[in-house]
């Protein structure tokens, strides 16, 4: 799965898990900003409802934490 980690990121959460309207779409200057913000912030439950949007393609639960787990992604991980 090739993804530029660099590209500008959408992110839109599910309703049931943003604690309020504004936290359902934020916007991320990096896809890798955006992936981080999913996998260490979000509760896990919210990956299920929730799709990350990189340069006109859609990334969902199973596919965003691929992604965080790849050993191309940029950033520090927290530890296990």
């Amino acid at each position: 799965m090739a993804i530029d980690y660099n590209a500008r990121a959408e992110l839109f959460v599910a309703k049931r898990y943003a604690k309020t309207a504004s936290a359902q779409y934020r916007r991320f200057n990096t896809a890798s900003e955006a992936i981080q913000y999913c996998m260490e912030k979000l509760p896990e439950m919210a990956l299920a409802g929730s799709f990350l949007e990189v340069n006109e393609r859609r990334f969902e639960g199973r596919s965003i934490k691929a992604l965080y787990t790849a050993d191309d992604y940029p950033l520090p991980r927290l530890a296990a």
